[in-house]
């Protein structure tokens, strides 16, 4: 640890510049404002998200079964703004009896006013037994259960309690399950027109935390570390009433070539020297949860040299190409196409037209790294097995995430790596960014 850095631990001492900048914050709702919106939203989605992803499928019954503290992912979505967790085991099941879809909690407690409670231990103390009378009474032609191989998010049932479920069943009951994952994809990926009307003001409140943090407010050019700005995005989130879903990243460019393309002496290596100085170009990755949705930006900006008023020429071209990049992966949405196939097309086209790409980009809502068609990973740039093969549906939110690698002249063509990352929103013909996205760097001054 720099015995800067630990002095100012240990001693209180700032290295964080005084403000200087004023950066507008999007009002924040109370707790009880936020809760009354997600419960208003759970019972739309229940009422229309739910029936018609069954009836898309073909099953009139789904069944999701969790225990305290070890919830399935999307049972942890379907539980009311003031359940923090479930209670003992629960058990929901919806079904479809041709005229609505029946919404029961196979549970002691009703699940707040969107699961009438449906078994009263005190007149079958089986849990397991009550369950099966249920099923046994609605005799449904399928049902689905959460179990996925390939997505982490529909792979909900732990193996105690799918072994409980099916030591309950009647053979006849048994040959009746299937494993969809698309009823659990479909669930968590669809967005609804109420959860996209107030989708801008978290993304915008994510944005203008990252405005701030690469700000003059934040970092001292020759003192400010990496480490510093991250725990600054922490606390700066803790402030604004919300929370992280994972640590914010703080890391740096910096031109270790003259213009003839000579290595430069007496330099700072960035790959050891986390102080902040003026001509690097730093970049962060930073993600928030608001509302039971989720954030996740990658930026850029640009400490300004005393003899600048605005970054190298290179380095503002360097975002037109992740920003062109962007514009290449999104025309290349549609609908039903899947996630390599997306990919693929997006790759040729952008090698097509000069450009160094990588594309990692994946869908966002209730979780960061959401529910549905993968579009590459960084390491996974032929296609990834499973997940790629998803298609891309409407309705739904992604974080466009990429790289441009791009030489820089002014650095005598030393390559940087422009990494972008902007959450969007299709609606089955175009993708359009929730907040904008970042078309100029952030520049840090000399104050």
């Amino acid at each position: 640890m720099k015995l800067l850095t630990y002095l100012s631990i240990v001693l209180g001492l700032s290295t964080i510049a005084t403000a200087v900048e004023t950066v507008e914050y999007p009002d924040v709702l109370s707790m009880q404002q936020r809760a009354a919106n997600q419960d208003a939203w759970l019972k739309t989605r229940l009422d229309t998200v739910v029936p018609n992803l069954m009836r898309a499928r073909g099953v009139d019954m789904w069944i999701l079964i969790a225990r305290e503290y070890n919830e399935d992912p999307v049972v942890k979505t379907m539980l009311p703004a003031t359940w923090l967790s479930a209670r003992r085991r629960t058990i929901l099941m919806f079904f479809d009896n041709g005229e609505t879809v029946e919404r029961l909690a196979v549970s002691r407690y009703a699940v707040g006013d969107f699961f009438q409670a449906a078994w009263n231990p005190e007149e079958q103390p089986d849990q397991w037994a009550r369950l099966s009378e249920l099923i046994s009474a609605r005799n449904p032609n399928k049902i689905a259960l959460n179990v996925s191989d390939t997505f982490a998010l529909a792979d909900g049932l732990t193996q105690s309690q799918h072994t409980g479920l099916m030591n309950a069943l009647s053979p006849d009951l048994k040959e009746r399950i299937i494993y969809d994952p698309a009823m659990a994809i479909g669930w968590l990926e669809r967005r609804i027109p109420e959860e996209m009307a107030i989708y801008p003001q978290i993304v915008g409140l994510a944005h203008a935390i990252i405005s701030e943090g690469f700000s003059s407010n934040v970092i001292k050019p020759g003192t400010t570390t990496t480490a510093d700005v991250m725990w600054w995005f922490r606390d700066k989130i803790r402030q604004k009433g919300v929370v992280a879903w994972f640590h914010p990243t703080v890391s740096i460019q910096r031109q270790t070539l003259d213009q003839r393309g000579q290595k430069m002496t007496e330099l700072f290596d960035p790959s050891s020297d986390s102080v902040i100085r003026k001509g690097d170009l730093i970049h962060v990755d930073f993600g928030i949860t608001y509302m039971g949705l989720n954030t996740d930006t990658q930026h850029h900006g640009y400490v300004l040299k005393d003899d600048e008023t605005d970054a190298p020429t290179g380095i503002r071209n360097a975002l037109k190409t992740g920003n062109r990049l962007q514009d290449i992966l999104t025309d290349n949405y549609q609908t039903g196409t899947s996630g390599d196939e997306v990919l693929a097309a997006s790759r040729a086209q952008a090698i097509a037209e000069g450009i160094e790409p990588s594309i990692y980009t994946h869908p966002i809502g209730y979780h960061g790294h959401g529910a549905g068609a993968t579009i590459g990973l960084w390491d996974q740039q032929g296609g990834v097995a499973g997940r790629g093969g998803y298609p891309v549906v409407d309705q739904t939110a992604w974080s466009i995430e990429l790289s441009a690698i791009v030489p820089i002249p002014e650095w005598g063509g030393q390559k940087v790596r422009i990494m972008l990352e902007e959450d969007a929103f299709f609606d089955g013909n175009t993708v359009t960014y929730i907040d904008g996205r970042q078309t100029k760097l952030h520049l840090i001054g000399n104050q």
